[in-house]
């Protein structure tokens, strides 16, 4: 006999789960469904913070009962039809719409069969969870266990399962499969408290954006870094910049990093007033002006919100300024590799306003006269200098 009380309600886990996939908080989703906010904080404990695969009804099996025929089904039970005679208006055999009310019509029902009701039902009963591989196998979970204590990651504890236990390719686990064990532990018998183990610490998974997902941060007119130039790539000329910032903790602090593609040539910027667009813009042309003409062909940036006022210093690049595809560092390697020599004097998690301009400047000069591989043991001073010249 099913449970009393309130029925579980599978069209508005949907439509909140399209909310959060959309990019609405879960409160504000809750509030726009008409939910409580622990009946959405429940539905995404109960699948680790990602929703639930559900086979869209499109999807199913004509063999199946579809919503239509059951609403069929209501509607022509209440108009005093029988069973056999409901079967031949559906196409269906009598024994399928005798079943179909005998499952589900329960006796604390009000009013008999009701289609909505009966359609979440059957569509519950059609979710069957597969066993965990970790649930089954004790040992491997007890191993699993083992290497997360030691706060190994699930890709570490993957690939070690692979090298250690050659033999046994029941126990060559992927990462992901670790990761649902932790956020699902109905699957898996594994303690959600191990999440705390994790890199993240976080006790409930994060949908992930794709790039193309991404919304845009500005809406001034920007060119692709598709459109720059195709000299740019080759580094033949001196003037091509690449940026980006480099923040302290919390994000409450920042320097931005500048550096010329030729001679990786290194500028620091300071920013008192903080990243926000106005007073970075204002500081990073106030820099470019001090900076001769003719070596400011283009500069390249990611899609930061910093650059949202980017037409304010445009035309100080003959050639304009670029920005990067979302998620895509790469395209500016360049400025990352430059990021990670500045860590060495700005770690991660500190506080980055302490470091006055005289402190950047200093560092600035330690990077510009150090030797460099890439340039033939040169300097990125010297290579600069070179480019200076008329």
């Amino acid at each position: 006999m099913g449970r009393r009380g309130r029925k579980r309600r599978l069209d508005l886990e949907t439509q909140y789960w399209a909310l959060l996939a959309d990019g609405v908080g879960s409160i504000e989703a809750c509030r726009q469904l008409g939910i409580g906010r622990k009946t959405g904080y429940r539905w995404r404990t109960e699948n680790g913070g990602l929703p639930p695969v559900r086979l869209a009804e499109e999807a199913r099996s004509t063999r199946y009962l579809c919503l239509l025929e059951r609403q069929r089904i209501a509607t022509l039970r209440a108009a005093g039809h029988s069973i056999r005679e409901v079967a031949r208006r559906l196409g269906r055999s009598a024994s399928t719409v005798s079943r179909e009310l005998k499952r589900n019509t329960l006796p604390h029902d009000r009013g008999g069969y009701d289609a909505t009701l009966a359609h979440a039902r059957a569509t519950g009963r059609s979710i069957r969870p597969r066993r965990g591989r970790l649930l089954d196998d004790l040992e491997l979970r007890a191993k699993v266990q083992e290497k997360l204590e030691l706060e190994w990651s699930p890709e570490q504890i993957a690939a070690w399962l692979r090298a250690e236990y050659p033999d046994r390719p029941g126990w060559h686990v992927c990462h992901e499969t670790i990761y649902q064990a932790l956020y699902n532990s109905r699957r898996s018998g594994l303690c959600r408290t191990l999440t705390r183990k994790l890199r993240t610490r976080r006790p409930l998974r994060r949908r992930r954006r794709r790039a193309d997902e991404r919304r845009i941060r500005f809406v001034t007119e920007s060119e692709s870094i598709d459109a720059r130039p195709e000299v740019v790539e080759k580094r033949s000329r001196t003037g091509d910049w690449e940026g980006d910032l480099i923040v302290g903790r919390s994000s409450r602090s920042s320097i931005g990093t500048l550096v010329e593609r030729r001679s990786r040539y290194v500028r620091l910027l300071y920013l008192p007033g903080g990243h926000r667009a106005e007073p970075f813009a204002a500081a990073l042309g106030a820099l470019f002006e001090q900076i001769p003409e003719h070596v400011r062909w283009t500069m390249t940036w990611d899609q930061g919100a910093e650059m949202a006022r980017h037409n304010l210093f445009g035309h100080l690049f003959a050639e304009g300024v670029y920005f990067a595809h979302p998620a895509s560092p790469w395209l500016r390697g360049t400025n990352e590799n430059t990021n990670g020599l500045l860590r060495q004097y700005f770690p991660k998690g500190t506080d980055l306003s302490v470091h006055g301009p005289e402190v950047l400047r200093e560092v600035e000069d330690r990077l510009n006269n150090r030797p460099r591989k890439n340039l033939d043991w040169r300097t990125p001073a010297e290579v600069f200098a070179e480019g200076l010249a008329p």
